[in-house]
């Protein structure tokens, strides 16, 4: 029964225990060992002498004096750890009160601390997703295509940076937030991207990462209660609400227009749905926000002849003022499409890979050749999804473009 408890504990406290140790020992390796040792010492102790009355602080206070302890043993060949040490152990108390404000706030500043901007946008990810998520290694690599080894350089480049920089371990000040939050929310958004569609892979999508991203959302809504942070949130939640539908008992790809939509998750929709509204009546609307409405709107249609394409263009009208991208232009293209037909949504996408900048993006193709399809253009469909199938490597989008291609051939 102990160890069964243990385990829940390191499953919901391993990463609480992990950004306050970062915080007392300013370093993320000897925090890393320091909490491995604590669940370790549990493990030891807690059968024979009980849980303790607050488990998280007794995991800190071991952790931290099982660093110190380390420490002092180093500083036999190297001087200067034996006075880190000493540092480290003044003051300090056998079971510290740790409050569930100030353990969050540990881990809002270990969020901002991995998604500093002087790090490069790779290693931010990296870091967020092993040192704040805890996702293995192998897990981050097999999500973002890179060898293992790769990605554990980049940890371990970012860590160094901080080290090096000496980039503080707190939150930004409060004329730096909105810079420093816009970083962290888009690397949060990144993460939820590859679990909602993988880059790659046997699955469509990467559970484990949008799960980790929708719990880091709403670790920000409730710490910062920005509006920018709520509309992440509800986008998060409007586009994970449709997941059970968007692929078949098989596994093969359903497009949205095609999804059963009673296997739409309702309490996410709620829920997203009222964040959105929370949003908006802020006055202070930003990208986030107005994706998130957009995913509102195609949430509450009962179905997709309902959809309101006229109220989906004209929030893509806003987004381009606010948050002007190619993508949001070929998003906008295709709900030109529904609106206005698939001869106006393909004139404007035809505009944008002119331009050459979305040539090598696999959703470009694949609209164009949806759209060729629809307008029965069989030679410009086939050729717009044979660029797309070379531009993918998931093998659900691989398998549906290819039956696009057999019914266009056949």
């Amino acid at each position: 029964m102990t160890r069964d408890f243990i385990d829940q504990t390191y499953r919901t406290e391993s990463r609480r225990v992990l950004a306050t140790l970062i915080r007392l020992l300013g370093d993320f390796d000897l925090a890393e060992e320091a909490m491995q040792e604590a669940f370790a010492a549990a493990v030891e102790r807690w059968p024979a002498e009980g849980v303790p009355q607050n488990p998280r602080a007794w995991l800190v206070s071991t952790g931290r004096f099982k660093a110190i302890d380390a420490l002092r043993r180093r500083a036999r060949f190297d001087a200067s750890l034996g006075q880190i040490a000493e540092q480290l152990g003044e003051g300090i108390t056998p079971a510290p009160e740790l409050g569930d404000e100030s353990v969050e706030d540990d881990r809002l500043r270990l969020i901002f601390t991995c998604c500093h901007p002087a790090l490069p946008p790779d290693g931010q990810i990296a870091l967020t997703l092993r040192e704040v998520c805890g996702l293995t290694t192998e897990e981050i690599a097999r999500a973002f295509l890179s060898p293992a080894a790769t990605l554990a350089q980049r940890i371990v480049r970012a860590k160094a940076k901080i080290k090096a920089a000496r980039i503080p371990y707190q939150l930004p000040s409060r004329a730096d937030l909105p810079e420093r939050l816009a970083s962290v929310l888009h690397v949060v958004y990144l993460v939820f991207n590859e679990g909602y569609s993988a880059s790659s892979g046997a699955s469509l999508t990467r559970h484990d990462l949008s799960a980790e991203a929708i719990r880091l959302g709403r670790l920000l809504v409730d710490l910062l209660r920005d509006p920018e942070a709520v509309g992440l949130l509800a986008l998060m939640l409007l586009h994970e609400s449709r997941r059970q539908a968007r692929t078949s008992v098989n596994g093969e790809l359903v497009l949205l227009d095609d999804q059963d939509r009673s296997l739409w998750n309702r309490e996410q929709i709620v829920e997203g749905v009222a964040l959105v509204q929370r949003a908006m009546r802020s006055r202070q609307v930003g990208p986030y926000a107005l994706q998130a409405a957009i995913a509102a709107l195609h949430a509450e249609a009962p179905t997709a002849a309902d959809t309101d394409w006229s109220e989906i263009v004209g929030l893509y009208d806003v987004l381009m003022r606010v948050d002007p991208s190619p993508v949001v232009e070929l998003n906008r293209a295709a709900a030109v499409a529904m609106r206005d037909g698939p001869e106006a949504g393909l004139r404007l996408i035809d505009q944008l890979l002119a331009r050459g900048e979305l040539a090598d993006y696999l959703l470009a193709h694949a609209a164009r050749a949806e759209l060729s399809r629809r307008l029965h253009r069989t030679d410009q469909a086939i050729a717009a999804y044979e660029r797309a199938l070379a531009l993918t490597n998931q093998a659900p989008q691989q398998r549906f473009i290819e039956r696009r291609l057999a019914e266009l051939r056949g």
